[in-house]
Formats: structure tokens, C-alpha cells, sequence
């Protein structure tokens, strides 16, 4: 029976007894009598002929995590309109777009550069990058947050998690506070947690998941957890923020958020953040540090778009 309403013959998908013809994406697959269109890469979604109503989920770039006694990176944004799930922030499953013959851009966002130590403590290298935007057609889904890592001196912009579709996480510093957490993209991701920076044991923040915030520094700073999604068939959990950075008096390193985020760094100085995962938007984790050396970051993970339709 699947066979009568699906071809993907020259990458051409077809469906409701041929009414409906589209291209694009690196896997092309049934999912019941659905049909997806998986883009791990930046490409276009071309509807050959036809009209009908398109589910998407568009996750964006994760955020790199920062070096040296560092925040986790923040999530991608997560928007979703399949069936009742979720978007991330706790937004509500938004719109499917009605689609006939057209051209659609596909942008898969890449996760951000993780900060590296090169520089030294308060360095700029500390910071790590945003993850970049995934777009699919209208849609657009904001990259992670990035983070930075120690810094001596108090609210210091390298000790500062950034804005994203979630936030990342904050860097500690030196018996001064805990550094500020960036927030999350209203109905993508959540905000970052704050780092644990008033005297051992100092702790990077989580980065902000698409499910939940960034654990504090003083929790030990896991990543957010990610949402899952059954658009391309299986439940599979995207969206994790990283894991912030430990000291060496706190042997807790901040794990990855569920759905892709990498975990934090050990209080040593090869205590480097692990990379978000491909594909998932995840967060990368923060660096750990001794107190006078520390680790590099771990990079964000890159984004994925899903389109599904009947």
C-alpha cells in the first residue's frame, strides 16, 4: 500500500495517490503513510506540484561552551508544529504552512566555535560563538547562546552567557558572584544558569535547554534538557544545552543536557568541554580549570529541519 503513494525516485517524494510532489533534503523516508524530508545540510525544499499543509521542526545551531571555568552552550531554537508537540521554552506546537509549487530555502544553522584558553584568564578567547539560525522556508529558529569562562574581576563581559534561542550558561569568577546567564528566544529555548562564583567550589552555569533552564553552578551546572519530537517516525530528543565547566576543588562536572548537549569539563587543566552532537542543536560543554590553567570548550552541535506531510 506505501508503495502506491510514495517514490523516491530522483528524490522526489510523492504523496495522497501523487497529488503531491517534493524535493530535497539528504533523506527522504515514510513514516506511517507520511512522508519526511530530513535536511542535515542546507539545501532547498522544492514543491514540484501541488498544495498541501507541511509540519516542520527547525532546530538552529547550538552555542559553543566557553573556556576556562566556563558556562555550557545554549540549545538552537526549537520551533515545531507536528501534531500537538511542543516548541522549546514550553511554546505551544505552532502552525504547519500550507505549501503549493515553490522554491524553499533550507538553512541547517552550524553550532558556534568553543572559547579557548590560548589567552589566559579574562581573555576574549574565553567566549565562545552563537550557534548560527536554521530557516526553513518562513520559519526561523535562533542559534544558542554562547558563554565565556574566569575572569577576575566582577561582571566582566568574558563571565557573561549571551542571548539565544537558549542561553548559555555563566562563567565564574573570583569570590565575586556568579556570572550572568543569558536568556532564551521567547517560544525556542529557555535561559541559561547562573555560575557559582562566590568561593569554592566554583562551578560554570548549564546552557539553557529547549526543555528546561540551565542548572546554577552552585547545582554543579548540568544543560538543560531537550524536547523530543516522533516527526521523522522514532521519539528522538533534540535541544540540550552543555554542561558547565568544574574547579578542581568540585569534582561534579556539569553532564549535557538530554538531546545532544556536551558535557563540562573536569577541574584539571585538560578539563575541555565536550562537543555538542550533530544534528541536535546541543549545546557544547564548558571548560573546567585548576585555578591558574584551564581547558578549551567543547563546540556547539549543528542544527536539523524536518518536513512531513500526508
Amino acid at each position: 500500500m506505501f508503495a502506491n503513494i510514495y517514490s523516491m525516485q530522483g528524490g522526489i517524494s510523492s504523496s495522497g495517490g501523487g497529488d503531491f510532489y517534493a524535493t530535497g533534503g539528504n533523506t527522504i523516508a515514510g513514516a506511517g503513510l507520511d512522508i519526511y524530508h530530513a535536511f542535515t545540510a542546507s539545501g532547498t525544499f522544492a514543491v514540484v506540484a501541488g498544495e498541501t499543509a507541511v509540519s516542520y521542526l527547525v532546530i538552529a545551531g547550538g552555542a559553543g561552551g566557553g573556556a576556562m571555568l566556563a558556562g555550557g552552550g545554549g540549545a538552537g531554537g526549537y520551533r515545531n508544529s507536528y501534531l500537538s508537540e511542543t516548541s522549546g521554552g514550553g511554546g505551544s506546537s505552532e502552525t504547519a504552512l500550507t505549501l503549493g509549487t515553490s522554491s524553499n530555502t533550507v538553512t541547517v544553522g552550524a553550532g558556534g566555535a568553543a572559547g579557548d584558553n590560548a589567552g589566559g584568564f579574562s581573555s576574549s578567547g574565553l567566549i565562545s560563538a552563537n550557534g548560527s539560525d536554521s530557516v526553513f522556508a518562513s520559519i526561523t529558529s535562533v542559534g544558542g547562546g554562547g558563554t565565556g569562562g574566569y575572569d577576575s574581576g566582577l561582571n566582566q563581559p568574558t563571565q557573561f552567557g549571551r542571548l539565544g534561542g537558549s542561553g548559555g550558561g555563566g562563567g565564574s569568577f573570583n569570590n565575586s558572584g556568579g556570572g550572568v546567564a543569558g536568556a532564551g528566544t521567547s517560544n525556542q529555548g529557555y535561559a541559561g544558569g547562573v555560575a557559582q562564583g562566590l568561593g569554592p567550589p566554583f562551578h560554570g552555569g548549564g546552557g539553557g535547554g529547549a526543555g528546561a533552564v540551565g542548572a546554577t553552578g552552585l547545582a554543579d551546572g548540568a544543560g538543560g534538557a531537550g524536547v523530543s519530537s516522533s516527526i521523522s517516525g522514532a521519539a528522538t530528543t533534540r535541544g540540550g544545552g552543555g554542561g558547565g565547566g568544574a574547579h578542581v576543588t568540585n569534582t561534579d562536572i556539569g553532564a549535557g543536557g538530554a538531546g545532544g548537549g556536551g558535557n563540562g569539563g573536569a577541574g584539571s587543566t585538560t578539563g575541555h568541554g565536550v562537543a555538542g552532537t550533530a544534528n541536535t542543536g546541543g549545546g557544547g560543554g564548558g571548560a573546567g580549570s585548576t585555578g591558574s590553567a584551564g581547558g578549551d570548550g567543547g563546540a556547539g552541535g549543528s542544527g536539523i529541519v524536518i518536513a512531513r506531510y500526508t
